[in-house]
């Protein structure tokens, strides 16, 4: 007997463990039975369990868990196509969480990564109609946010047989592909390169047409100079035998004798100059008139 209430409340536990289920914050869940989603008596629609404690048929009805909280779908860049046929590497990420959650499960089976799989599909599409539509120039400028609510437009309508609600498409970078990228740095070094040697032409052209005006300045400037400098030299030499002549006229012994004196004082400034000149000449006059007296 004992054993047999130790049986009836195992089975009772059992029972009780199978009947009940949890769904945690920020969770939903339906419940299948026999291969259907459970729907609502009263209305139709699917039972949809909110958080909290929840009976069900233990061994009939399985239970599903589904997130309802809002994902964020951020994949690999892919490629796309302007309408100038240029390829462009476009990274972006998609913001979406469940509507309908009885379609959702039917078309995904509940399997996140397939839902994000069909999903990334749906936005491509959308995204790669308004690229399609523009030029790099239209996309780079200013017309990226109308692109973003385009394609999000496209995918929402597209995206409903999910069950899925897309919150928003976003564009995070857009790149050329590497190929492009390279070949238009190669361009625009190129053209760098020539403006540089342009500048460097014209700078060097500037430089010798600054030097020859200088130089020919300095040659100017030179010869003014020298032209001054001979000019003073000749008044010079002229207000000198002007003042030579004065002098001479006055006393002009004395003028000699000062002449004299310079020339000596010049001629025997070096003890090791040798001079060869007759002693009676008129250059040792002074001398030999002092000797007489």
């Amino acid at each position: 007997m004992k054993n047999l209430a130790i049986a009836v409340l195992v089975l009772l536990a059992v029972l009780a463990s199978g009947s009940l289920f949890v769904v945690t914050e920020g969770e939903r869940a339906i419940v299948i039975q026999f291969g259907k989603i459970q729907r609502d008596d009263a209305t139709g629609d699917t039972k949809v369990f909110e958080p909290g404690l929840h009976f069900k048929l233990p061994f009939i009805d399985s239970v599903r868990h589904l997130d309802a909280r809002v994902q964020t779908l951020d994949d690999t860049p892919d490629r796309f196509v302007t309408s100038e046929k240029k390829d462009l590497i476009v990274d972006s990420y998609v913001k979406w969480r469940i509507d309908d959650f009885a379609r959702y499960y039917l078309s995904t089976g509940g399997n996140k990564l397939q839902a994000e799989a069909l999903l990334k599909q749906k936005v491509n599409n959308g995204l790669r109609s308004e690229f399609g539509t523009r030029t790099i120039a239209q996309i780079v400028s200013g017309e990226r946010s109308a692109l973003m609510n385009q394609a999000m437009e496209q995918a929402s309508t597209s995206s409903d047989e999910l069950g899925i609600e897309i919150v928003d498409v976003r564009v995070k970078q857009i790149n050329l592909p590497t190929e492009v990228s390279n070949s238009i740095f190669q361009r625009m070094r190129a053209e760098r390169a020539g403006v540089a040697r342009e500048h460097r032409s014209e700078g060097q052209e500037q430089a010798e047409v600054i030097r020859a005006d200088i130089d020919a300045k300095v040659t100017v400037m030179l010869a003014d100079a020298e032209r001054n400098t001979r000019q003073l030299r000749g008044e010079g030499d002229a207000l000198a035998a002007e003042i030579y002549a004065d002098v001479y006229s006055k006393n002009a012994d004395f003028y000699s004798f000062l002449r004299s004196m310079d020339a000596y004082k010049v001629s025997f400034n070096n003890k090791q100059d040798v001079m060869v000149i007759a002693p009676d000449s008129d250059f040792f006059r002074y001398m030999n008139a002092s000797k007489g007296n």
